[in-house]
């Protein structure tokens, strides 16, 4: 059985995403003033995406907490593969968390 874990913590995002050769990434054409837009993690080596543009990391996190989001993601999948899976959620202030309506991650 593969468990999910919920954090905020930058760094542990990051490694999660370098282990799996994934870079931070924006839907394009949704930045707006200044915004990123809607953010995801991309993941070359698995998918082809013409609507994908890599972001840096300062600007990914920039707005990660400027929308106060959790990172929610996989370590393995049930057969003990790495897992790719994640998605972003709502932060809340009572440890819950709720699917941010932009936050579908690629699994």
């Amino acid at each position: 059985m593969s468990t999910s874990h919920q954090t905020h913590d930058h760094q542990t995002i990051k490694r999660w995403v370098e282990q799996r050769n994934g870079v931070p990434a924006r839907v394009i054409g949704t930045d707006v003033n200044g915004d990123e837009g809607i953010l995801r993690i991309y993941f070359p080596e698995f998918s082809e995406s013409d609507d994908l543009e890599e972001i840096s990391w300062e600007d990914f996190f920039n707005d990660f907490e400027k929308d106060k989001l959790e990172f929610l993601y996989q370590e393995k999948k049930a057969n003990g593969d790495l897992s790719t899976f994640y998605k972003l959620v709502a932060r809340l202030g009572s440890g819950e968390s709720v699917s941010a309506p932009d936050g579908l991650g690629l699994g």
